[in-house]
């Protein structure tokens, strides 16, 4: 009886992670709040390049942390969002055969370090055009997805 108790406690744990919210980041901007997600439902988190450039990249991992390299080639942590509704819906604008959101970034020391300073936020576009299956950061950087 103890096996069977302990295995179902296992189970409801794990179908409680399967199952959780997505995780939703509070920040301010100019007095205003701002709520960012890492998920919006296409795979953003990878590998960003210039077109037919290797360097300079930008890394997106998925727990939103990653890695902005500027032209000068110098790599910085970042930290990393879209932005969503407060319960976590992105928000975003349709267009023909796109979608184009606000990518929310500031660097940081070590890519866990969160500090609330509302200047240190950097929003830049972000576009996902279906046609292409390309993702696009500022127009500049992009990435091929597979749906």
């Amino acid at each position: 009886m103890k096996k069977f108790s302990l295995l179902l406690v296992a189970l409801m744990l794990s179908a409680a992670n399967s199952f959780a919210q997505i995780k939703i980041t509070k920040i301010k901007f100019n007095d205003k709040d701002h709520y960012l997600a890492n998920v919006i439902g296409y795979p953003i988190a990878g590998v960003y390049n210039y077109i037919n450039k290797i360097e300079p990249t930008t890394v997106l991992n998925p727990d939103g942390t990653g890695i902005m390299q500027n032209e000068d080639l110098v790599k910085e942590n970042i930290i990393w969002g879209i932005e969503c509704s407060q319960s976590g819906v992105p928000i975003f604008k349709e267009g023909f055969n796109s979608a184009s959101y606000s990518f929310w970034y500031k660097k940081s020391d070590t890519a866990k370090s969160k500090s609330d300073d509302e200047n240190d936020w950097t929003l830049q576009s972000f576009s996902i055009h279906y046609d292409k299956k390309k993702i696009f950061i500022s127009g500049e950087r992009v990435k091929e997805y597979v749906e």
